[in-house]
């Protein structure tokens, strides 16, 4: 039986020649290892963007954490002069820290502003239990440059992970305390120069053993959100109310818009577009996308109780519910019920937020709705409209027993166009004080589907509908739109 190679040489006759099938091998073997090279590079791309998809999704999680517990923060008893403590307490909570310290340039001079755990790096020689009494005794401490741990941090300007305090020479001015263990610190610069360091001891994850390096380099990302408590605090202790309330809402738009999706995904044969529109500083609805498996795709869009701070506050907390169940999904019914427990646990009922959700599926273009107490769903399919609205009540006014999620599931050809939206784009007034209404918004929509190819086209159309006919806008507005075609995966 001839083989492959025999084959090549019969078909290429006479003339085929030792030397001419030496060059033929040759060059397959060059073109089969670069193939093999250029599938190892895809994996490796692909393993580097999923671990940036996670990376990111943690970060942002973590962002509306910060947010949640700076607002809880100025609503205790304290203030603002205990937001650096609940700062310091989620910060080791999330390190798995025993203690942490977070000093601050205060004054020409650093002290310790916030406190969480027996910090044991007080020069007292002595354990102080009560944070009241260890946070003065901080405060007393002047940390001077070269002297100490943390005085030493701040001439090398260097994060520093510390297996053992008991084996370095800068921990000996606290020996009278308790045992130190391990320790781990990174000052936070501004311009080049110190203006912060936390310093976190003792290992809780593991006691008896060094921090590990993904604790470490965990302290070192939550350090620029430190920054940015300490920046809020700043502003609300150095300029006027009315100043500093611009100051609030520029900071917060600025954070919102920092935790819209960069970019919109393709899904297989799915492509999504949004657009949102605030009517004041801060926007009380939000859109995100939420990767569940290589398969499914969520996408959520939210519409909070109430307008400005409160709201906004109310979306940070849904978002970041919402990315961490992604992780645990099972089905769309099972994740409405359960971001509904959260958010009522935290709220007590007394704030809430209707969600939209579209459960993608690159694999059998299946599309999957549910909502809670949110708007309908319209789809533009062949030339048709349809309108979908399943039962479900708003997140976070009642409690588990009491609510009940149904889903529908539908199949899109190619060329069809699901629309996601808020209600303040139907509940628009005019100079008449009549609304826009969901006909409208449908005749609209239904129109700028059979007139235009983009995406981005099609919300702007709708978004121009609205704004004409509203005598000013007076809630947010949001447009999701997702749409079926030959698009392929990112």
């Amino acid at each position: 039986m001839l083989s492959g190679f025999d084959c090549l040489l019969c078909a290429a006759g006479s003339g085929f020649t030792p030397g001419l099938a030496g060059t033929v091998i040759l060059t397959l073997s060059v073109l089969l290892a670069v193939a093999i090279i250029a599938i190892r590079l895809l994996i490796v791309r692909s393993n580097h963007l999923h671990k940036e998809l996670q990376e990111e999704k943690q970060a942002r999680g973590e962002l509306a954490s910060f947010l949640s517990r700076f607002s809880s923060g100025i609503r205790g008893d304290e203030g603002f002069e205990g937001v650096m403590h609940t700062t310091a307490l989620n910060v080791a909570e999330k390190i798995d820290a025993d203690s942490l310290c977070i000093y601050e340039f205060r004054n020409e001079e650093f002290t310790g502003a916030g406190v969480s755990g027996n910090y044991p790096l007080v020069d007292n020689g002595r354990r102080l239990a009560r944070r009241q009494v260890l946070l003065e005794a901080l405060l007393k401490e002047k940390i001077i440059p070269g002297m100490g741990f943390p005085g030493c941090m701040l001439i090398t300007k260097q994060p520093e992970l510390i297996p053992d305090a008991a084996a370095d020479p800068r921990f000996n001015k606290y020996a009278g305390s308790m045992p130190i263990g391990s320790v781990m610190a990174v000052p936070m610069l501004r311009d080049g120069q110190v203006n912060g360091i936390v310093c976190a001891v003792g290992n809780k994850a593991r006691p008896g053993h060094p921090f590990s390096e993904m604790q470490f380099e965990r302290l070192r990302r939550l350090s620029t959100e430190i920054m940015m408590v300490q920046d809020l605090v700043q502003v609300y202790s150095e300029i006027s109310r009315r100043d500093r309330i611009d100051q609030e809402l520029q900071f917060a738009r600025h954070i919102q818009t920092a935790q819209l999706p960069a970019s919109f995904p393709v899904w297989g044969n799915f492509s999504i577009d949004a657009r949102t529109r605030s009517a004041k500083e801060v926007n009380g609805d939000y859109y995100d996308f939420v990767r569940i498996d290589d398969e499914r795709l969520l996408i959520v869009i939210g519409d909070a109780c109430g307008k400005g701070v409160p709201a906004s506050m109310v979306t940070a907390m849904t978002r970041s519910f919402a990315n961490a169940l992604g992780d645990a999904f099972t089905t769309l019914s099972a994740f409405l019920r359960d971001l509904n427990r959260k958010l009522y646990n935290d709220t007590g009922g007394d704030r809430f937020i209707t969600v939209g959700c579209c459960l993608l599926n690159k694999k059998s273009s299946l599309l999957e709705f549910g909502r809670a107490g949110h708007t309908n769903l319209i789809t533009h399919v062949h030339n048709h409209i349809r309108v979908i609205s399943p039962d479900g009540n708003a997140v976070g006014i009642l409690p588990d027993e009491f609510v009940t999620f149904e889903t529908l599931c539908i199949s899109l050809d190619p060329g069809s166009t699901v629309l996601m939206y808020s209600d303040g784009m139907t509940e628009a007034i005019n100079a008449f004080d009549e609304e826009f209404g969901e006909p409208r918004l449908i005749e609209a929509f239904s129109r700028s589907c059979k007139e235009r190819t983009e995406s981005s086209e099609i919300i702007d159309d709708l978004m121009n509908a609205v704004s004409s006919f509203e005598r000013e806008q007076s809630d947010d507005q949001t447009v999701v739109l997702i749409r079926t075609g030959s698009g392929k995966e990112e």
